[in-house]
């Protein structure tokens, strides 16, 4: 369990307090307008109404002795900037920022931020990549270049084994996990025989992922 700060009730911060909740984090839930406090009492462990650009309030707070902050602050960048680089100023020790538009991050990070999120961004790159191909199912982006795939399995792979489909060598993919409708196998065997039941784990960059599927 962590402790955290959340600055930003708004929609994008209700949600990460949802979500930290359910994970059974301890979170404080900060914003300047009461009834975005209000809304949010029942999914943080304590909330306070208050101008987090206001250091004298920030340090009320106690910075530094939160595992992580975030800062989520809605419609108003001035406001995400000036508490970013307060919150590194007083001794936070991961400050997580969200941008909401392009160049917003670059910002971000010069003032303190140690992460910046994109959300719209992120999501867009996932739909666009989810809903273009016939196979991919998910995607988990592990750098700019590649990628770990959840893909249906062709038609034409459907009785083959692992060594006779030979991907690493074809496509320069790494199977690393199948799933089944009861579990998930990470130890993926040569003679292992697909079916069509399957998907497959696929570690690879987009391209040979294209190529391949």
């Amino acid at each position: 369990m962590k402790s955290i700060l959340l600055i930003g009730l708004g929609r994008f911060g209700k949600h990460i307090a949802e979500q930290l909740n359910k994970l059974g984090h301890e979170v404080l839930g900060i914003d300047i307008d009461e009834q975005r406090v209000n809304d949010a009492i029942d999914i943080v462990t304590d909330a306070q109404i208050g101008d987090s650009t206001n250091e004298a309030f920030l340090r009320s707070l106690g910075v530094d002795n939160f595992d992580v902050c975030f800062v989520t602050i809605s419609n108003d960048f001035q406001s995400s900037l000036e508490t970013t680089y307060l919150l590194k100023e007083l001794g936070a020790s991961l400050v997580v920022a969200r941008a909401e538009r392009d160049g917003q991050e670059r910002f971000l990070l010069r003032n303190g931020a140690d992460k910046v999120v994109y959300p719209e961004k992120q999501v867009a790159n996932w739909a666009a990549i989810r809903y273009s191909s016939d196979h991919i199912l998910d995607y988990v982006a592990l750098d700019d270049k590649y990628s770990i795939y959840e893909v249906s399995v062709p038609e034409s792979w459907v009785g083959k084994t692992i060594l006779q489909l030979d991907v690493r060598k074809k496509h320069n993919l790494t199977i690393i996990g199948i799933k089944t409708t009861e579990n998930l196998d990470f130890v993926v065997q040569p003679d292992t025989v697909l079916t069509s039941d399957n998907t497959l784990l696929v570690l690879g960059d987009y391209k040979s992922i294209q190529r391949c599927f």
